[in-house]
């Protein structure tokens, strides 16, 4: 699949940090999932997670949005300590959405319908509610099935639907959790659109975690490679790739983006 991103985010961009996971460490039990984990999101990037399975990819964005607290270690969203913040709270003030992996709307609801549902959270003003979700609707080309229920909509209808739910309030910060996973070559083509128009037309710092490592690598500014609880590699995909730390936790020696 050829490259989606027509530039990467330049050096003068990286400046102004938005998130920082400082020294994290998080053990269920005796199992340790991360020790001294750190790392940071700059403001307007896209940054992309890389890991074999189980290395702890949705456990950091549980951290981020304050579901789990780390048993060591900080959580920095504008240079602020957020970590016995509460979920509403970094999603209210910081400006935090998440689209987890799976779900993330109301089955039974049509499209348009869980637009309004959320809607009637986030934003106060009538008015201005109606106008969020019109505007939702014809930035991802929803008009046809906004009376469908969710439930019926298909992989890629779902994914932009509950991008749409997550953009309702404004965010600055916007966690994916495995977007491209069992979706089709131009879905997911389509979706690494939105991802990277989602950069440049709103301004939006996004950390993308996937299995799909090209479609991850296609659309990212910098990415990381985690192994064994640490950060072993951050660097743009045509230099990760190269890193032998990375290759060998988990490119392997013959891996190419294109």
């Amino acid at each position: 699949m050829a490259i989606i991103k027509k530039f990467r985010i330049k050096n003068f961009k990286r400046e102004k940090e938005i998130l920082k996971l400082d020294k994290v460490s998080v053990y269920f039990g005796k199992r340790k999932i991360f020790e001294d984990l750190s790392f940071n999101l700059n403001q307007g990037e896209i940054l992309g997670l890389l890991g074999p399975n189980g290395v702890g990819k949705s456990t950091i964005f549980n951290i981020i949005i304050g579901l789990l607290k780390p048993n060591y270690g900080s959580v920095f969203i504008d240079n602020k300590n957020v970590t016995d913040n509460p979920i509403f709270n970094r999603t209210k003030e910081h400006k935090i959405s998440y689209v987890p992996q799976h779900g993330g709307y109301f089955h039974d609801l049509t499209l348009r319908e869980n637009l309004k549902a959320i809607s009637e959270m986030v934003i106060e003003d009538k008015k201005l509610r109606d106008e969020k979700i019109n505007l939702l609707i014809s930035k991802f080309e929803l008009e046809s099935l906004q009376n469908i229920k969710a439930e019926f909509l298909s992989g890629g209808q779902k994914k932009r639907l509950v991008i749409s739910l997550s953009l309702l309030s404004n965010p600055r910060i916007l966690l994916l959790d495995e977007p491209f996973a069992a979706l089709d070559i131009m879905t997911i083509k389509n979706l690494q659109q939105i991802i990277v128009d989602l950069q440049t037309q709103n301004n939006i710092s996004i950390i993308l975690c996937d299995h799909q490592a090209r479609d991850l690598l296609s659309c990212v500014d910098l990415a990381i490679v985690l192994s064994n609880g640490k950060v072993i590699a951050k660097d743009t995909p045509n230099n990760l790739i190269k890193n032998i730390a990375a290759q060998n936790a988990y490119f392997g020696d013959s891996f190419k983006i294109n």
